[in-house]
Order: C-alpha cells, then structure tokens, then sequence
C-alpha cells in the first residue's frame, strides 16, 4: 500500500517537505502506540468509533480531516479500493465481522487463532482504505491493539519503508487480496510474543 496524501500543502502546519511530513506523521503515530500500551484499559471493546478516534489522535495535528472518511477513490499502485461511499458500511461490517470471531475464539485462544483473528482484521482494514491518508499506520495501530487485548506485544510487521520486511509484507498483503491470508497470518504469528 504506497503512501497517499492529496497534496502536501492539504496539512495544517503547512509544510511542503516530505521528510518533514514524514516526521510528523511518525510522531503522531508514536503517540497513539504510547496511548494503546499506557492509557487504554484491556480488553477494549471495538467500534467504528474508536478506529476514528485511532486515525484522529495519530494525525489530527496535522490534517483536519483526521479521523475523517475518504471522500475519493486514491491511487494505491494496482489496488482499487472500494467507492468512498461504501467506507462507512463496509466498516460497520468490519467490525462487526472482528466481534464475530472474537467471540468464536475460546476463553485461551492459542497464537494461530490470534493470528488468524490479527491478519483478517489487518487486511480488511488495509483494504477498506477508510482513510485519505495513513491507513497502513492505522491497520498497524489497531492490530497491534488487538495483539494487547489477547496478551501480546505489539507486531512490528516491518521496520522501514523499504526492505526485505516491507517486501515480504507487501506480498502478504497481495496474496490476501486474493482471499488466501497464509502468509500474513504466518508473519503476524512469527511477531506474537506474550507481554511481560
């Protein structure tokens, strides 16, 4: 999923370096990850609203339309996502979907389920693309959250923007596209680690 913004010049500090954007981008996403291990009582229970306010706290003090819908259909390199105006539906659905199988999932689900569970709600995340911009971050915050509500550190699906991680991580992603989630499930299980 390539890095979308509408232009540059969309952000509230207005800053036309990407580095620059990068960086703020980062440290708002830094927030969230402090917020979700410090501040969050688990388990938590799921909505579309807290996927919002996710998006809103990661990069509100950039963009005013943080937390927001898409209103577009953006270029995700040969990925099309779905009409704007189904986002709203499709992540009501979404999370209902999550409930569902959370609540198939016995009262110690074992690492393979959590992973199971992990790489559905990541993918359908990535693929709905609710946001104009920062859906990956958004995909990662959330698993990472549902990593917490069962036990576990946070998935560190790959470091940087490019590398072998990335790339292995991409191609997870295509597969699932097809409707086959071995292999982002085998590198989300590969990450599970207990918490201390």
């Amino acid at each position: 999923m390539g890095h979308y913004t509408n232009a540059p010049e969309d952000n509230l500090f207005g800053l036309t370096n990407k580095d620059a954007l990068n960086e703020q981008e980062a440290l708002g996403v830094a927030t969230v990850e402090r917020y979700l291990l410090e501040e969050l009582d688990y388990p938590v229970d799921l909505s579309v609203g807290l996927l919002q306010a996710l998006h809103r706290r990661a990069f509100g003090h950039i963009y005013d339309w943080a937390g927001r819908w898409r209103h577009t259909v953006p270029n995700v390199g040969a990925y099309l996502p779905p009409p704007s105006a189904r986002v709203p539906q499709l992540l009501y659905e979404f999370i209902d979907e999550v409930r569902h199988r959370q609540g198939l999932l016995p009262p110690l689900p074992s690492t393979e389920q959590v992973a199971e569970l992990l790489a559905y709600a990541h993918h359908r995340l990535v693929a709905i693309h609710p946001f104009t911009n920062g859906n990956g971050r958004t995909a990662r915050l959330f698993t990472n959250l549902l990593a917490y509500n069962y036990g576990y550190q946070e998935v560190v699906l790959y470091q940087r923007e490019v590398g072998e991680a990335r790339t292995h991580y991409l191609a997870a992603i295509r597969q699932a596209d097809n409707y086959d989630l071995r292999s982002l499930q085998e590198l989300i299980s590969g990450q599970l680690r207990p918490l201390d």
